[in-house]
């Protein structure tokens, strides 16, 4: 069976300014902050909850591996929390793309199908907010 993707959720992720920690032996540490978004898919939708943060690394070929950590809300008051790991790959014409393999911690149901599913994500910048974009796809 190939395996196919299913759109489950689209994410704006609102960030603050990082915090850089500095030149490190493995590349440049920045702790960049989300302070807030929202979500929204065919199934679930509701905000991103401020205080988590991607505990990005810039390696010394360019890419950037992402580890953030972070809390959804649906809008019936359900927390979801999320592990998104993964890596912004610079293009020779200065753009990137990132590609994300995100992880869900939920109690219960009705959201329980986010704990029993594989999911990858895309990570894409939001012209001229202090944003990003997440699509995330459920592999089915």
């Amino acid at each position: 069976m190939i395996p196919a993707l299913e759109l489950v959720m689209t994410l704006r992720v609102e960030i603050t300014a990082p915090l850089e920690i500095g030149q490190l032996a493995t590349g440049i540490r920045r702790v960049i902050p989300i302070s807030s978004g929202t979500f929204s898919g065919p199934a679930i939708n509701g905000v991103v909850v401020g205080g988590g943060a991607d505990w990005n690394l810039t390696r010394a070929d360019g890419v950037a591996e992402v580890w953030a950590r972070y809390t959804l809300q649906t809008d019936d008051n359900v927390l979801i929390g999320i592990t998104n790991a993964g890596l912004i790959v610079p293009q020779e014409d200065g753009s990137f793309y990132g590609r994300t393999v995100p992880q869900f911690e939920v109690a219960g149901e009705p959201y329980g199908w986010l704990r029993r599913s594989v999911f990858i994500g895309t990570l894409t910048p939001i012209p001229g907010a202090h944003a990003v974009q997440l699509d995330f796809f459920r592999v089915r």
